[in-house]
């Protein structure tokens, strides 16, 4: 009879889990989610929409800047790669503000608001740029240098572009993945693939931003591109807002970086005692009295972190004082913080390698044939569509074949770890430099044959087809590397701090492009001195292909590195609830304690 009510309570435990969300998130009246009608993919599709519309802005936009800059603006290519690097850089290091505050102040959702009302002052600036005739470059339509006026208006609507991808980029993606449930193993299977698709969307928005949004820029008017996106990216901003009640919200947990500086300093305090003894002794709230969030299981990694959770006989019947006692949670999400660390500096080479695609690259393409027929010419900057084209066939591919096929191979529920789908983007990372290498090689040695032709004499042409390889390995390697990315900073950070946590990946790309910056002034400087600059005024004067060999010798040696830093890595580690009996063998992303 016992074991019969005992079965009836088991039954009715999880019936109750099945239809209600017990993650910590919220709906949009503050109450437990209703996992029927709350979240999964009819909520993150809302998300899905307002990002591919504010990607499509931002590559129709970063991919053909340096083209606007040398052409309108007048800027020699060292200038304008340097311009473009100090904004892309500059983009994708805003985040890591407007995260913070999300996770500490407004939440992901409002900051999304505020982010969509910045981001669309910067687009409306950049349209009446281009018609208002006091703004725009020139009156008559010719000059060799824009107005003043012009240069002001226009990289500040930039900026602004900047600044609202700062609440953007860190929020869209973590809200999109926050509508996934983590102790429900359908729905954690979901968001495994939604980082997936997520990507996907983005290089479909590349493919449009790079071919439709370039080729009016370039064929049409500046003006009319710049109005057609910000008519679209208006559009899905009300169709965000309509999605309200869909949502699963997180609240706010005050600034998650005091809980990591409790952490250190009661480690600190502590550091005389031993730290040997049973994790069980050390510190914790009951899973009873934990008013949100996870529980973190203790590991072995850093133990003199765990001094912080030690109880002091002399002061177990203080008050609970969190810069004197912390619990084990709070340490291992400390543990998590400092791991990160070397991962994020590693992958810094990810970010350089990305940063040729917006900049070099472009002008590599510029310098080859790019007639496809006699009427048809293709804009160099919609290269890059080949990029997304290269990343839209692989994430499928991974995502349908190559991931079920792997988890019967590894019983792992991703089918290869987090970390080694990064190494693979950064050994393929070191191929598009090879590669690029050896095409910008062949480029200046046809530039400088001289061919007679009809009487005359005049430089051969490379084909731009010659490039399509370098930019469709660089896709291929961004389904790996950058998808890896957004995964392992999303689910390697402490709970509370999810939107920072995409922030630091955005981080990579963005340090990565100032880097990219910082390297091209030195070698020009170093270079420059012989008189022969591997970075000169145009692109057939420079040596690019010994600045690609130069990044492919620095990848594969900071590959070596990344491939001992994660030999030694542990993942996260989160306590499962009871009930949970059907659960796939993880990578250690969400361990089962």
């Amino acid at each position: 009879m016992e074991q019969e009510m005992e079965k009836r309570n088991v039954v009715r435990i999880e019936e109750n889990e099945e239809k209600w969300v017990h993650d910590a998130s919220v709906d949009y009246k503050g109450r437990v989610p209703l996992r029927a009608s709350t979240g999964v993919w009819k909520a993150s599709l809302f998300v899905l929409t307002i990002e591919l519309s504010e990607r499509v802005s931002y590559f129709g936009i970063a991919t053909n800047l340096i083209s606007y800059l040398t052409k309108v603006m007048h800027e020699d290519l060292q200038t304008a790669a340097k311009s473009v690097n100090y904004w892309s850089g500059t983009t994708t290091l805003m985040p890591l503000v407007g995260g913070f505050v999300a996770d500490a102040y407004t939440g992901r959702f409002y900051m999304i608001l505020f982010s969509s009302f910045v981001y669309l002052m910067g687009l409306s600036l950049l349209t009446m740029s281009q018609f208002i005739p006091s703004l725009k470059p020139c009156n008559n339509g010719v000059c060799h240098r824009p107005r003043k006026v012009h240069e002001v208006v226009f990289f500040l609507a930039l900026y602004c572009i900047s600044f609202g991808t700062g609440g953007y980029k860190p929020c869209l993606e973590s809200f999109g993945a926050d509508q996934f449930d983590d102790d429900h193993l359908e729905e954690r299977k979901k968001k495994m693939s939604f980082f997936n698709w997520w990507n996907f969307a983005m290089c479909f928005a590349l493919l449009l931003g790079a071919t439709v949004v370039v080729y009016v820029q370039d064929f049409v008017s500046w003006g009319v591109a710049t109005l057609i996106v910000t008519i679209l990216m208006t559009l899905t901003v009300i169709a965000f807002c309509m999605g309200k009640r869909f949502y699963r919200y997180r609240r706010t947990e005050g600034n998650p970086l005091t809980p990591i500086l409790q952490v250190l300093i009661a480690a600190m305090r502590k550091r005389n005692l031993s730290c040997r003894s049973n994790p069980a002794l050390l510190h914790e709230v009951p899973e009873s009295e934990r008013s949100q969030g996870r529980l973190l299981s203790h590991t072995n990694r850093l133990r003199f972190l765990d001094k912080a959770a030690i109880i002091e006989e002399k002061r177990i019947e203080q008050k609970y004082n969190p810069w004197r006692l912390a619990t084990v949670t709070r340490v291992e999400e400390t543990k998590l913080v400092l791991n990160i660390i070397p991962i994020w500096l590693t992958s810094l080479t990810v970010g350089v390698t990305v940063g040729q695609g917006q900049t070099l690259f472009v002008k590599q393409a510029a310098a080859t044939n790019l007639k496809i027929s006699h009427s048809f010419k293709i804009p160099p900057a919609s290269m890059a569509s080949v990029t997304a084209v290269g990343t839209l066939i692989a994430v499928p591919i991974y995502d349908r074949i190559t991931v079920p096929i792997m988890r019967k191979f590894t019983g792992n529920e991703r089918g290869i770890s987090i970390l080694r789908r990064i190494s693979i983007g950064m050994a393929l990372s070191v191929i598009v430099m090879v590669v690029a290498a050896l095409v910008e090689g062949k480029r200046l040695r046809m530039a400088t044959h001289e061919v007679l032709t009809v009487g005359e004499t005049r430089h051969e042409t490379m084909s731009v087809v010659w490039l399509i390889p370098q930019y469709l390995i660089l896709g291929v390697g961004d389904s790996f590397s950058l998808v890896g990315l957004q995964e392992y900073f999303y689910s390697q950070v402490p709970d509370s701090m999810r939107s920072l946590g995409m922030a630091l990946y955005l981080s990579v790309l963005g340090v990565g492009f100032f880097l990219s910056s910082f390297l091209i002034i030195i070698v020009d400087r170093v270079t420059g001195k012989t008189g022969n600059s591997w970075i000169g005024k145009d692109i057939n004067s420079s040596r690019l292909d010994r600045f690609y060999w130069m990044l492919a010798v620095i990848n594969a040696l900071v590959l070596c590195v990344f491939l001992l830093v994660i030999k030694r890595y542990t993942y996260k580690a989160v306590q499962r609830r009871a009930i949970e009996t059907d659960c796939c063998k993880s990578d250690g992303v969400e361990m089962v304690a």
